[in-house]
């Protein structure tokens, strides 16, 4: 059964830095791509990145260009995603998801699977 669980979520002061993880089980990364999306208290679910199978392609929201990055390591089965510099906006529950489609994009109606998500509370 094909399962996403993500981790490294937690509380962080601003200008600070996370690192979120999505570790895959009961399927072989190599043909999904993946995505990054997040929801805040009362506002709707909405795309911060993806990555292509291979990891040659990427993609980013604007308000985390340059700030976020998106990686994959198929042999630990696991994508990551580096927060750096965050703000109190940031602030949301961070989903990881998949698809077996070969385009990526930031849509989270494109992924078909999805991690139960973890918090991340950017404040000081």
């Amino acid at each position: 059964q094909l399962q996403l669980v993500e981790s490294g979520g937690g509380l962080v002061q601003p200008g600070g830095s996370l690192r979120l993880s999505c570790a895959a089980s009961g399927f072989t990364l190599d043909y999904y791509a993946f995505g990054w999306f997040r929801q805040a208290p009362g506002k709707e679910r909405e795309g911060v990145s993806c990555i292509s199978r291979s990891g040659g392609s990427t993609n980013y929201a604007d308000s985390v260009k340059g700030r976020f990055t998106i990686s994959r390591d198929n042999a630990k089965n696991t994508v990551f995603l580096q927060m750096n510099s965050l703000k109190p906006e940031d602030t949301a529950v961070y989903y990881c998801a998949a698809t077996d489609k070969t385009m990526v994009v930031i849509l989270d109606k494109w992924y078909e699977y999805w991690g139960q998500g973890t918090q991340v509370t950017v404040s000081s």
